[in-house]
């Protein structure tokens, strides 16, 4: 199979064919060209995966031929041939994106293995940039739905952050309200985001192994550690580290979490040198750490250190106006991931949603549409497809009359009738018999109940 197509650019015919017939050996595709326009309009007609460009060219200098070369292309890979005495230019060359440079007289072997190693780099970069664009389209700022002023106000804080370097950051918010969504769309819109994203439950990880996943340790530290190990924070060096449920972080690593903020230094468990490091914090909380700190569970330094930048993201329940917006989302990610077949919400089942207040927030609404794509083979989401939390009505104290209530505006007692069967039926995944004694109904009661509205 041939390898990757390279561009030799150079207007001595000698040169030309001994740089084709060396590398067609080692089984790439060569174009030759003997000028810098020739050499664009062959880029122009054709990719190339490598350039090899002589500096000294009739017409337009080598040096203007790159410039050129990397506008129709920023990534493409140039290699500078020059002469001993333009050493500085090719210098200036690397200055402007080219990759390398050799002098003239050179061995073949010596450009082929430069050419290998400058392919082989090149294809780890877009590699890099693939998966680095596949993250953005999965948890980029793109996918993060925006439909309310005050989650529009959370997004045009965030990004503000995101363009600083190092500005800490505290998410507040109840649990399921998307701070871990917003934590890695900060991270990928940094300067960071060819870097590691650490993702750490402080709630997660035992109190006693906490200390040493976090800083790492030394040899000897303690009876297990039969080698050194590096803790997350170094793995993280250059990146973010995402502190998740922060209020559950102890006192004694609160101080070290503190010297990391400000020193950006720590020292591994057993150990006696510092490590610098040069991370982003990013902490997360569904706890007050206001009231933490006035209980003494929580150390004032550190709160103030951490909310530089408080973002507060609002419960599902204060932007009802985006729970559709967000059902219909994973309707269309959970229908595509499971290979199923598009459905459509029925507009009863969008009321019901409308009016729910949604505790478990954007991370409950996520599982209720999961399992209705997962478990129910239509292509509509019904009613009888949503959980019975969600299809119980919410009711005031003061009127319910055994467990029931009556709404303000009144009900069809034939309707209530229905909607309980429908919910029996539900709850018992079509088992008459089940459905039959949670309504305390014989079967063939409940059989002819059914039938009568019309349900299966």
């Amino acid at each position: 199979m041939a390898k990757e197509r390279i561009l030799v650019v150079d207007d001595e015919p000698l040169v030309r064919w001994s740089l084709r017939e060396g590398l067609k050996k080692v089984g790439y595709q060569v174009s030759l060209a003997e000028s810098g326009e020739e050499a664009l309009r062959i880029l122009g007609e054709e990719s190339q995966d490598l350039v090899l460009l002589d500096n000294r060219l009739p017409g337009t200098q080598g040096i203007e031929v790159l410039a050129q070369m990397k506008e129709l292309d920023p990534d493409m890979v140039v290699i500078m041939i020059t002469a001993h005495a333009d050493v500085k230019t090719a210098v200036e060359a690397m200055k402007r994106g080219a990759n390398d440079y050799f002098t003239k007289p050179f061995e073949i072997e010596e450009i082929a293995i430069a050419v290998e190693k400058a392919l082989e780099t090149t294809k780890l970069k877009r590699e890099v940039t693939h998966l680095l664009r596949e993250q953005e389209e999965r948890w980029g700022f793109g996918k993060v739905i925006a439909q309310s002023k005050a989650m529009e106000q959370v997004i045009e804080t965030a990004k503000k952050v995101a363009a600083s370097e190092t500005t800490t950051v505290l998410l507040e918010g109840e649990t399921g309200t998307g701070k871990d969504l917003i934590a890695r769309a900060i991270h990928l819109a940094s300067s960071r985001a060819r870097e590691p994203f650490v993702p750490i439950s402080c709630s997660a990880l035992p109190e006693n192994l906490l200390e040493s996943e976090l800083f790492g340790y030394e040899k000897g530290a303690f009876t297990d550690a039969k080698m050194s190990k590096k803790g997350l924070f170094e793995s993280g060096n250059g990146g973010s580290i995402y502190l998740d449920e922060i209020g559950d972080l102890k006192l004694s690593l609160q101080v070290k979490l503190l010297r990391v903020i400000e020193e950006k230094t720590f020292r591994r468990v057993g150990g006696t040198k510092d490590i610098t490091v040069d991370v982003r914090i990013i902490a997360a909380t569904n706890r007050d750490l206001g009231k933490l700190v006035k209980e003494g569970a929580f150390r004032e330094d550190l709160y103030f250190r951490l909310k530089i930048v408080p973002i507060v993201i609002p419960p599902l329940r204060e932007r009802r106006e985006e729970v559709i917006t967000l059902a219909k989302f994973f309707i269309e990610a959970f229908c595509r991931e499971y290979r199923r077949k598009p459905k459509v919400l029925v507009r009863e089942a969008e009321e019901i949603m409308e009016n729910y207040d949604w505790p478990g927030n954007v991370r409950e609404l996520r599982n209720v549409i999961e399992r209705a794509v997962i478990l129910e083979p239509g292509d509509e989401i019904l009613v009888t497809h949503l959980p019975f939390d969600i299809l119980r009505p919410k009711m005031d104290e003061a009127e319910r009359v055994q467990g029931l209530a009556i709404p303000q505006e009144g009900i069809s007692l034939e309707k209530v009738e229905e909607e309980l069967i429908k919910a029996a039926l539900t709850m018992a995944k079509g088992n008459q018999s089940e459905a039959a004694r949670l309504l305390d109904l014989s079967r063939d009661t409940l059989r002819y109940r059914a039938k009568k509205f019309g349900l299966k």
